[in-house]
């Protein structure tokens, strides 16, 4: 009889799965671990496994995470990660039953994104704009800013006026390879979540940026071999998706907005609910964020309420005349 893989092992089984088949990035892999280890901690507690744990020691796990205060999407977010676990450990034989098949996630609404008014994305970018044009007018009075001020600034406007571009994820934002800016095409192929590919079109503000920033590169010398569009000298060789939050929200307060209301992924949801305004097809918006489902691009909808309503009214036959 074949020696069964320890419950330690189970996890590593399944994370490895994750990563050949479903082409898990290392965010989702760490995050499923993490999941993975507090379960596995809470059950060692009642001296269980992740091996022998029934569908009761699950349930006791997550009305302890409430309990704990996690909210109800971390929550969900949980019992999805253990789902997918016990699936693939029945599915592979390490277990006779799955004792996460009947669980039930937390009830919760889809909260609204935050969106930027068009007025608002168009201050933000201005500020930018004017931050990398101080030094040139510095230059015409005898002065001239550090390198690292001028670099520091054509980035911020690159990363903005790519960002609200495309809506890409700051996760793929901050990976595109110095050869996108290199060529006079005017797509981007991304590489988004699973590893998919997708392309997506660029604007001529957003090529403009990226040249300028390259030529602030060279200039400062570290654009020759650069593998990155965005260099960094820390572990990752690239700008990290913190870094580039802070300094979105230092854009935010230069332009006179709550730093509260900004982040990335903010100027994602203003990309799609912009489009969306502005007569784009859902399904479209789907293909250019990158959604698997457009159940998931659907939560744009409600900035079409009003749109819809007076189509109707203008265009149907029966309508308000």
């Amino acid at each position: 009889m074949a020696k069964r893989p320890a419950p330690a092992r189970l996890a590593e089984l399944f994370l490895d799965m994750v990563a050949a088949e479903r082409g898990g990035a290392p965010n989702t892999l760490a995050a499923y671990r993490r999941d993975l280890d507090d379960l596995s901690a809470y059950l060692a507690g009642r001296r269980r496994t992740v091996a022998v744990a029934s569908t009761s020691d699950l349930q006791a796990y997550l009305g302890g995470l409430a309990e704990r205060g996690l909210a109800a999407s971390s929550v969900a977010r949980r019992l999805s990660a253990i789902r997918q676990f016990y699936r693939f450990l029945y599915a592979e034989g390490h277990r006779r039953d799955d004792p996460s098949a009947i669980l039930e996630g937390p009830k919760r609404g889809r909260p609204l994104p935050k969106v930027l008014s068009v007025a608002e994305v168009d201050r933000l970018i201005a500020t930018a704009r004017h931050a990398v044009e101080l030094p040139a007018r510095q230059a015409g009075q005898g002065q001239r800013g550090r390198p690292a001020e001028r670099l520091r600034a054509h980035r911020l406007l690159c990363l903005i006026e790519l960002v609200y571009a495309t809506g890409l994820r700051i996760s793929e934002l901050i990976t595109l390879p110095a050869a996108a800016a290199r060529r006079d095409e005017r797509m981007l192929i991304v590489r988004g979540k699973g590893g998919k590919e997708r392309l997506v079109p660029l604007n001529s503000a957003a090529i403009a940026a990226m040249r300028a920033y390259r030529a602030a590169l060279a200039e400062a010398g570290r654009g020759v071999a650069a593998k990155w569009l965005f260099p960094s000298f820390g572990e990752a060789g690239h700008l990290t998706r913190q870094h580039a939050a802070r300094e979105l929200k230092d854009l935010a307060v230069a332009a006179g907005l709550p730093p509260h209301r900004l982040s990335p992924h903010v100027l994602r949801h203003a990309f799609a609910s912009h489009l969306l305004q502005n007569g784009a097809d859902l399904r479209v918006v789907q293909t250019l964020l990158g959604h698997a489902d457009i159940s998931t691009t659907q939560i744009y909808t409600h900035v079409l309420d009003e749109r819809l309503k007076s189509l109707v009214r203008d265009l149907h036959p029966l309508g308000e005349k």
